[in-house]
């Protein structure tokens, strides 16, 4: 797996950023002028209270989904003016999925799972041989390779996922709530492995979170309330903006 090569550009520029949805003759605003940069290698925490826009950014940083007005730029690319099937294309070759549910198929085994992904390349056998058994060697699953998710943890299942986000060596790792499923110990097992990936590969990651702990794993906390960034500790310090969201989530009695 390669290191990310840093330039000034930032990897992701979301700018003067609105969405939002339509149901019925109802319009439901979710981001309203949303302005953000990302650097390569940055390791980034998005959290605020349920219905704050979090996983919407996520989603339009992935090119999930496109915004109603303003530009979200990712890897260089106006993800906003880009035709669905070029999105599908540049999402295969930019963005490694973590999900809170693993979204592992049952009747493949480990190594299935991760070299799914890569059946979409133009790779050949061996290659993707190569790095299937990398990524699984990397999250500590090599003697798993045959193992179907039943037969894992779920901490070992959430490893099979990453090792299957990483297997095509994204630019970018977006996570929703990696750990939300997963007891206190395996879920620090988890975010050590991230930090890794971060630290040692240099890979940017931006997840979603709930949890304060978790925040406190990433290089930098945004703070979402109402579809606005309402704190940064770019600006500020980590232990601000996670003393931040604790009130902000006890206040509104959510978990998320």
């Amino acid at each position: 797996m390669t290191a990310m090569q840093h330039s000034n550009e930032p990897i992701v520029s979301i700018q003067d950023v609105s969405k939002e949805y339509r149901r019925a003759e109802f319009v439901v605003p979710v981001l309203q002028g949303m302005n953000l940069e990302l650097q390569a290698g940055d390791y980034l925490a998005l959290m605020g209270p349920s219905g704050s826009g979090k996983s919407t950014l996520l989603n339009l940083i992935a090119g999930l989904d496109k915004p109603t007005s303003g530009k979200v730029v990712v890897c260089g690319q106006d993800l906003g003016n880009t035709s669905q099937g070029a999105l599908s294309k540049w999402r295969a070759r930019h963005v490694g999925f973590i999900f809170q549910m693993y979204n592992l198929i049952p009747v493949l085994t480990a190594y299935e799972n991760v070299e799914l992904p890569l059946t979409l390349t133009p790779l050949k056998r061996r290659q993707r041989d190569q790095q299937v058994r990398t990524a699984l060697e990397i999250v500590g699953l090599g003697d798993r390779m045959d193992h179907y998710p039943r037969q894992l943890s779920g901490g070992q299942e959430q490893r099979v996922s990453i090792a299957r986000a990483i297997a095509t060596d994204p630019t970018l790792i977006v996570a929703d709530e990696p750990t939300g499923d997963l007891d206190a110990k395996s879920g620090a097992e988890i975010l050590d492995l991230m930090g890794r990936l971060n630290e040692e590969f240099h890979k940017t990651i931006i997840m979603v979170t709930h949890d304060p702990r978790a925040a406190k794993r990433a290089k930098r906390i945004l703070l979402l309330e109402d579809g606005k960034l309402v704190g940064d500790s770019a600006n500020s310090d980590l232990a601000a903006a996670s003393a931040s969201v604790m009130a902000a989530t006890h206040a509104t009695g959510e978990a998320h």
